[in-house]
């Protein structure tokens, strides 16, 4: 009977996807501007992408789980890069959107999230870039 293969942890994907994290969040906050996470960076662009929204939609359009999306558009509102306004079919939802101040800002979000994914794939040849990018979209 063969022996499974040890357990090694540098070929686990846990471990080698978390490295590929820290370094993608060491390069995204050098480069950042506002002092934004990388969450808040997200719903920013997904503001911008798509225009108004419930926070309900807003937190699916980011991937995140709705105590973590009424965190960050509070701190975004507090930052004077979102506003808030009630919804006209339903007063008791509230429709987030950029602020003026927001939507200054992301043509300079996008220059820079080029330049951070630029710098993350940086080890990476043009090709092995594509093949991250359509692995990474399947298991998201």
């Amino acid at each position: 009977m063969t022996e499974p293969a040890p357990y090694v942890l540098d070929e686990q994907i846990g471990y080698l996807m978390r490295l590929a994290h820290q370094r993608h969040t060491s390069i995204f906050q050098e480069r950042i501007v506002e002092g934004l996470t990388p969450t808040q960076f997200t719903v920013l662009i997904r503001l911008a992408e798509g225009g108004p929204s419930s926070q309900n939609q807003l937190g699916r359009l980011a991937g995140l789980d709705n105590a973590t999306v009424k965190g960050v558009v509070d701190r975004l509102k507090a930052k004077d890069l979102i506003t808030f306004s009630a919804d006209a079919s339903d007063n008791r939802r509230r429709v987030i959107d950029l602020s003026p101040a927001g939507k200054a800002l992301i043509p300079e979000l996008r220059r820079l999230g080029e330049i951070i994914t630029e710098e993350t794939l940086e080890p990476l040849s043009p090709r092995e870039r594509e093949t991250v990018i359509k692995l990474l979209r399947k298991l998201g």
